[in-house]
């Protein structure tokens, strides 16, 4: 074999490595131009993630806003402190008190019903008449007067125990308010009606 002919069959056996080399070569730069455009992909994929975190984000504030008391310019949000609630409550308790032992509103009323029995009895009048105008009246009208106070604490009662976002005591006392003016009424009641105690009948 003469040296012309191995140079020639060198070149048939370098060209195929060349082109082999040529094709890696053109893979690798379709591969690096399509390297920008994954890229791309991967950077909307994450900008949509984000925004979706975003959204939810925003809704979770929406839902945080909508259980808070919002100012008049919807710009605010603030907790409710539960005052009105606690005052409720107290005041329900003591109206229970009040519906129960008395007040003084209901002593000045029995006083003047007492003052206007004796106004009428004074002419003359039978025993029976005597006692309902003088006393059976001032004692009527001091249960009225109790039971107004009872059935307040009832209603004030049982209006706190339905508001939302009560302290831990407020409900142990609305549910006292409530029990003292339910107790109230029932005596109250029964005292307005002669149930409990009667009037005293007059001897023969």
């Amino acid at each position: 074999m003469n040296p012309t002919e191995t140079d020639k069959t060198t070149d048939k056996t370098t060209q195929p490595a060349a082109a082999g080399t040529g094709a890696v070569d053109t893979k690798a730069e379709d591969t690096a131009v399509a390297a920008p455009g994954t890229s791309e992909k991967t950077a909307g994929t994450t900008a949509e993630t984000v925004g979706d975190e975003h959204d939810t984000a925003v809704s979770d504030d929406i839902d945080a806003d909508e259980r808070l008391d919002v100012d008049d310019d919807g710009r605010t949000p603030r907790a409710s402190s539960g005052l009105a609630a606690s005052a409720g409550a107290v005041f329900a308790a003591g109206l229970g008190v009040v519906g129960l032992s008395g007040s003084w509103i209901g002593r000045i009323a029995a006083e003047r019903q007492t003052l206007i029995g004796q106004i009428k009895t004074s002419q003359g009048g039978s025993p029976a008449d005597q006692i309902s105008a003088i006393y059976g009246d001032a004692w009527h009208t001091t249960a009225l007067s109790n039971g107004v106070f009872a059935l307040l604490a009832l209603i004030i009662g049982l209006v706190v125990l339905t508001r939302p976002r009560k302290s831990g005591w407020v409900p142990a006392v609305a549910v006292a308010g409530a029990a003292l003016g339910a107790l109230g009424l029932i005596v109250s009641i029964g005292m307005y009606f002669d149930i409990i105690l009667a009037l005293p009948s007059a001897g023969s």
